[in-house]
């Protein structure tokens, strides 16, 4: 079973997009554009989701 993790490697601020990507088996990349996108329209909501996100999902580990 596979568990979400927050990316050492793949990160630009807190892993959550690289650890998102790795767990769906998504370039990186286009998980931080949908997470733009969807900013520009939702605004705070997605801000909110992306730091919470960064303090719930855990470290990955090695």
């Amino acid at each position: 079973m596979r568990k979400l993790y927050k990316s050492k490697d793949d990160r630009k601020l807190f892993g959550v997009c690289g650890g998102l990507g790795r767990y769906f088996n998504l370039d990186s990349t286009l998980v931080r554009l949908i997470f733009i996108v969807l900013g520009l329209f939702l605004h705070v909501g997605v801000v909110l989701l992306y730091v919470l996100a960064a303090l719930i999902m855990p470290e990955e580990p090695y």
